[in-house]
């Protein structure tokens, strides 16, 4: 039997780059259109496709504002969709229901690190 070869993994961001509560949106791979963003919420990180199932519109209102003003939900500034932080999943708009690509990641020394192809 052929051992797997391990995925090709590409740094993301430090984890002290995204304050606890707050959010870091990261542009694409190379050859990439889609971008990712990180959530740190009480010690825990969680790495979603800045894409919109609704329309695969970016999600962020400004650079790096993915919350809602309390910091509790997702926002989708095409449409006001609110997902969950913790599943991704769409909680009221027009997508009810799907959910955001998750992204497997893994913290190592400090640092987020994603697939090579999170986001192709």
């Amino acid at each position: 039997m052929m051992p797997v070869a391990a995925p090709k993994l590409r740094v993301l961001c430090r984890v002290d780059d995204i304050p606890d509560g707050g959010t870091r949106g990261v542009g694409p791979a190379r050859g990439g259109v889609t971008g990712l963003f990180a959530v740190r919420r009480a010690g825990r990180v969680f790495v979603y496709v800045n894409a919109c199932p609704h329309l695969g519109t970016p999600l962020e209102v400004a650079p790096d504002r993915f919350l809602s003003a309390d910091g509790e939900r997702i926002v989708c500034a095409t449409h006001g969709a609110e997902f969950g932080i913790e599943d991704g999943v769409c909680r009221r708009g027009p997508c009810l229901g799907a959910g955001l690509e998750p992204v497997m990641m893994q913290i190592k020394d400090g640092i987020i690190l994603v697939p090579d192809e999170a986001g192709l």
